[in-house]
């Protein structure tokens, strides 16, 4: 049987959730949904949330409440799921990438302030940098929203990795040095909806526009019709919007996988740990640590010396894979994808990227992953790189 990367963990109290939704009236439209937005809200002390049907629905709606348009620019990390960028193609904006910190994997703050500099003299700044808080672990956001008064570009923070991440003690989602922060509930995400999203902001303009576009552009809200209405039944379609809503049912199940976040997180930053201790002996690099910030562990990728043997991670993966072992390779560069290849963006711009894309294995990492499945893991990488 093979150990996975990622699992999601189902409790009784989770599924009970779904079927007292599934015998209620409503399995659309009801008041669960707001009652997930409200108490991830509360989690993270963000002023407003719009659940909808997956994190690419929340980016997407983020990017057209900031106005993301036809000539406009959209940068993000040049390692990271191909829904950061794609977001901005939606919106009909060209696409840039930053090349990432050896350490930490995030956005490279250095990198990133010579091309704003260099994209201010060619007049090219981005409207919108989607930054990306990978494996979990939140990216230097002061520093980039320092940069974002300076450059006056819009921040998005693509947290779909970072639920329950704290930055500066605060958490990940409060939006404090963004404008919207947007989580995923994917199956092997910190908790899940199934598939599920939401985008959180402390702007009440923004959040009113997103859940417009979440909702065909549809209002029932009378403050809101530019016509007056026609009696109580009366609802508006005041712009072009999308069927991006998240289901009750959906929302059953992430209400109550929140309830069990602190003890999701604490089970993942516990198996980090051990892999830390148990890896240090071994010629690779782990996850970065750093005292401002503690990562949500959604990930644990490793980074492997293959200065002297450049087939040395393609041979691991699949050695690990026949020992049973589900590593993953988290990410290919967004870049390297044939659509992006097609737009003329060029691979050799993110040399750090390339190097990390090389050397990187994902290991098993879950709530559910038991302490000797994790040691087995361990022995079987241990066997393999002495």
């Amino acid at each position: 049987m093979m150990i996975p990367y990622g699992r999601q963990s189902v409790s009784q109290s989770d599924i009970d959730a779904v079927v007292d939704v599934l015998k209620s009236d409503f399995l659309a439209q009801g008041d669960v949904v707001p009652k997930f937005e409200q108490a991830l809200c509360g989690y993270t002390k963000a002023s407003h949330g719009i659940a909808v049907n997956s994190g690419t629905s929340a980016l997407h709606i983020a990017c057209l409440s900031l106005g993301l348009q036809q000539g406009d620019y959209l940068w993000t990390s040049s390692i990271t799921f191909v829904a950061s960028a794609n977001c901005g193609r939606y919106c009909g904006a060209e696409i840039d990438f930053i090349d990432i910190d050896p350490d930490s994997w995030n956005i490279d703050v250095a990198q990133l302030k010579s091309k704003l500099e260099h994209a201010r003299k060619s007049h090219k700044l981005p409207k919108i940098l989607v930054v990306v808080h990978f494996a979990g672990l939140p990216a230097d956001l002061k520093e980039i929203h320092q940069l974002s008064s300076e450059y006056g570009f819009h921040i998005i923070e693509d947290a779909s990795h970072a639920l329950g991440a704290e930055y500066l003690q605060g958490k990940v989602g409060n939006c404090q040095y963004s404008e919207i922060t947007v989580f995923s509930f994917h199956p092997v995400k910190i908790i899940t909806t199934g598939e599920g999203g939401m985008a959180l902001t402390n702007d009440q303009k923004l959040a009113n526009t997103m859940r417009l576009l979440s909702n065909h552009g549809i209002t029932r809200e009378v403050e809101q019709m530019p016509e007056k209405p026609e009696g109580p039944w009366c609802y508006q379609q005041i712009m072009l919007g999308f069927n991006y809503r998240m289901s009750e049912i959906h929302a059953a199940l992430g209400l109550s996988q929140l309830a069990r976040v602190e003890t999701f997180l604490q089970r993942r930053r516990h198996i980090a740990q051990a892999y830390n201790a148990a890896l240090a002996v071994l010629p690779l690099q782990t996850p970065w640590v750093c005292e401002d910030r503690l990562s949500s562990y959604h990930l644990y990728t490793i980074r492997l010396n293959c200065n002297n043997n450049p087939d040395l991670r393609n041979a691991a993966y699949q050695q690990l894979k026949d020992k049973g072992i589900g590593v993953q390779i988290h990410y290919i560069p967004v870049s390297h994808h044939h659509y992006y290849q097609q737009l003329g963006i060029n691979t050799e711009s993110f040399p750090e990227a390339e190097k990390y894309y090389a050397e990187t294995l994902t290991l098993p990492c879950y709530p559910g992953l038991s302490d000797a499945d994790q040691q087995y893991v361990v022995a079987t990488l241990t066997d393999l790189l002495s």
